[in-house]
């Protein structure tokens, strides 16, 4: 074949050498539009992991890179007058420049063509090239040419960086932050070579701003980045090799993303984007030329695996896109999560937590890296933190003795103390006659309540027969439905140490349907009920009932069955109450402008859509006991454009909290059928992290939590204070201490009569570790012989 490659960075260098090693008689171009020797930005970074992919692929090439780069474990934070350090991380770094040389030097020995200040604008400018490589970088002029096919989303990054080096030596790789008068900046750096370090200085818009450095040139801004960070680089100066810039040497991440990866063009040739051109991944996980190196593998595999003739390059490029777009996106959404947790830094983590907390933050801020993870790659450190973590919430720990996993610490709300951060979240039934939760639901709770968790959920209760979702659904507005509760309460409080919670509720418009498994959401097909919503609707268009917009005579009939409800629970015996606003029942249709179209004051703004909830709310909080914490469950946001964002979760929680809310338990959706919810795992705890910092109130996270590293992750890292579980609870009642078994946490209690089972599932769990672990060394020493 004949190929040629537009652009030589890293993934077009390295491309061209790995075809032109495994077939001599390929014709191999590489055109770069700058000279031999220059090269912008200063050193690069990757995994332990890729230098063993290279090594597989190019054995020469990888032994010359492994001379020439700076190799270092560890991750070191300096941040409000502290110095911590976490080792076991595995990086690479070398200089950009060193990097090119020996890429170029490797093509020039395997016959590879190299053609250096040559601009190319088009792709047909090769009428003879059987597939061209566009890896011609983050501004591709072949993407732009043909950019109706490749169909490429470029989304300009809110925060401002800027690119130098100094000859100040770092042995880890440093992440400073720094607070002035206008708000944070935080510094990323790393050692490349013997005398150099790159050091990326980065801050939100605002700040740069504030600071006058839109106004500044290069050499102002270097100054002013010495003088912020003069006590960590004691005198040593900044340097940049970006005097090509005009204007601001501060510059915007761009993340991009294509729909197709290739074509063919008017020549014949198959063109084929690679690396930046392609896709980009943020610094902050330090992945771009990570991404570009294993493109070039995957898409020399793709010619191994189907042939390296021109007549198979269209089945290549169709797998290599159906293949490698995958794991690429898989690295893209870590880089990104990475990135905003920058971007957010200075507004959520910098003053809000404490160093330690913010350290592992940091370190698991793309998500790829979760709890266990941190013990395999530093357990003295981990252990040390999860250390400061039990005695930050009241446990005494000793130096030498071990701590308890995150989700095992307690947690206090006013006079109530939750033995572990696991709520068994509350979960719809359907299993009621006439409201009154019976034998059903005295095994359902009563089983979960002996299974670990610190505090079980009911389901939505609701305060009155039409406001129940379902036929089956609990009710609480008569003496047999109280009776009922108290029984379950009762055995609850007599038979395990788990605390006991109620939800109350109206399901507004989504009320009068049918039980799940016989059509979600649908109306009864007899026996339907009046109903009524913030304003009239109809929930499943063509379909559902329309409700009639409740008067404020009917609100306040309904708030005062609010308060007796209220008075009911406590009654009961509950522990914790909960007022649900969410998922587009009554109170929640209030709150979003798709379902509140009222012209009153209970309409148009958002203090005004709030005003009816805080109503309801602050009304229960006044009879609720002031030693028992009580909370509210909302949509964090709508996913429709138009309704409650994120941002908006912030206000309305913010807005609950002066009303007196203890906790916000931060659910989603399902307040629109034309709702776009992204779904993944632990995929709603971001808006438990983004309210309990921006408006200061404990958040309960929900949502794909499915296992022990999921809950220890997300409280050790601060972005909730509770984990609701919620289908692994209905897979499995004894989830807690199931997954307790599984991390090998031993001294949680069981349940007496249970005690044997403890011992026999610990010993099983142990047993599948060695099993694994006597399978990986075995796998270890075949692949050293």
């Amino acid at each position: 074949m004949k190929i040629v490659c537009i652009g030589g960075g890293p993934g077009g260098l390295y491309f061209a050498l790995l075809m032109k090693q495994r077939n001599p008689a390929h014709d191999i171009t590489v055109v770069e539009r700058n000279k031999p020797y220059d090269t912008f930005g200063w050193g690069v970074v990757f995994s332990d992991a890729t230098m063993d992919n290279m090594r597989q692929w190019d054995k020469p090439t990888a032994d010359t890179i492994q001379q020439a780069f700076n190799h270092w474990d560890d991750i070191e934070l300096l941040f409000k007058g502290e110095v911590i350090r976490s080792g076991g991380h595995g990086f690479v770094g070398i200089g950009r420049k060193k990097l090119l040389n020996i890429l170029q030097a490797r093509c020039e020995q395997l016959g590879v063509k190299l053609v250096f200040e040559q601009d190319v604008d088009s792709d047909l400018d090769f009428p003879d090239a059987d597939l061209v490589i566009a890896s011609d970088g983050i501004n591709s002029k072949i993407r732009t040419l043909h950019q109706d096919q490749f169909q490429p989303e470029l989304v300009v990054r809110p925060n401002r960086f800027i690119w130098l080096g100094t000859k100040k030596q770092y042995d880890a790789f440093t992440f400073i932050f720094e607070k002035t008068e206008h708000g944070w900046f935080q510094a990323h750096i790393y050692k490349f070579d013997d005398e150099t370090s790159t050091f990326i200085v980065e801050c939100p818009e605002h700040v740069w701003l504030a600071h006058g450095l839109d106004k500044a040139g290069p050499d102002e801004s270097i100054a002013f980045c010495e003088k912020l960070f003069a006590s960590n680089l004691q005198g040593e100066k900044l340097m940049s090799n970006a005097r090509h810039l005009r204007g601001s040497a501060w510059i915007n991440f761009t993340r991009v993303k294509c729909d197709q990866w290739w074509l063919k063009n008017e020549n014949g040739a198959h063109v084929v984007l690679l690396g930046d051109a392609v896709h980009t991944a943020h610094f902050a996980i330090g992945s771009g030329t990570k991404l570009a190196l294993e493109d070039a593998i995957d898409l020399t595999r793709k010619f191994i695996e189907l042939g390296d003739g021109a007549g198979q390059i269209e089945d290549v490029l169709t797998k290599y896109q159906a293949d490698r777009s995958v794991e690429a996106l898989r690295l893209q959404n870590a880089a990104w999560n990475a990135m905003e947790w920058f971007e957010v830094c200075g507004e959520r983590y910098c003053d809000q937590l404490e160093p330690p907390q913010f350290m592992y933050s940091m370190l698991t801020r793309s998500q790829r890296i979760s709890h266990e993870n941190l013990r395999l790659r530093d357990k003295a450190w981990l252990e040390g933190y999860e250390r400061w973590l039990a005695r930050r919430d009241g446990l005494t720990v000793a130096d030498d003795q071990t701590p308890p996993p995150p989700m095992f610490t307690p947690y206090t709300v006013r006079g109530l103390t939750l033995k572990n951060r696991v709520v068994v979240s509350p979960m719809a039934q359907y299993s009621c006659v006439d409201g009154l939760p019976a034998d059903y639901h005295l095994v359902h709770l009563g089983a979960r309540a002996m299974g670990g968790a610190g505090m079980v959920f009911a389901e939505m209760t609701c305060i009155t027969p039409e406001g129940r979702i379902t036929p089956g659904c609990p009710g609480l507005y008569n003496a047999e439905q109280k009776a009922g509760w108290k029984r379950i309460a009762d055995w609850i409080h007599a038979h395990s140490d788990a605390k006991f919670a109620m939800q109350l509720g109206h399901a507004g418009s989504k009320a009068s349907t049918r039980v799940a498994w016989d059509g979600t959401d649908l109306p009864l097909e007899s026996g339907n009920w009046p109903i009524v919503g913030a304003s009239a609707q109809q929930y499943l268009p063509g379909v559902s009932q329309v409700s009639k917009e409740i008067s404020k005579d009917e609100m306040q009939s309904l708030k005062q069955r609010f308060v007796e409800a209220t008075q009911d629970v406590n009654d009961i015996g509950a522990d914790w109450l909960e007022l649900h606003c969410a998922h587009g029942y009554l109170l929640s249709e209030f709150i979003s402008p798709l379902t509140n179209k009222r012209t009153d004051e209970y309409g148009g703004s958002l203090q005004n859509r709030l005003r009816y909830p805080i109503e309801v709310f602050k009304a229960m909080r006044a009879v609720w006991p002031q030693d028992k914490p009580m909370s509210v469950r909302i949509s964090a946001t709508d996913w429709v454009e138009g309704g409650i964002t994120p941002a908006d979760a912030v206000e309305i929680a913010k807005a609950f909290k002066a009303a007196g809310a203890d906790l916000v338990d931060c659910s989603a959706g399902q307040v629109s059928k034309e709702e776009k919810p992204v779904y993944g795992r632990m995929w709603q705890t971001p808006f438990a992290d983004r309210v309990r910092q921006e408006a200061g109130i404990a958040t309960m996270a929900v949502g794909a939590i499915t296992e022990a590293d999921h809950v220890n992750s997300i409280i050790a890292a601060g972005r909730a204070d509770l984990c609701a579980v919620a289908r692994p609870h209905l897979a499995n009642p004894a989830w807690t201490l199931t997954e307790a078994a599984k991390i090998g946490y031993t001294p949680i209690a069981w349940p007496k009569p249970y005690y044997q089972g403890k011992r026999q599932l610990e010993a099983l769990f142990e047993r599948e570790k060695a099993q694994v672990a006597a399978q990986i060394a075995q796998a270890a020493m075949h692949a050293a012989a």
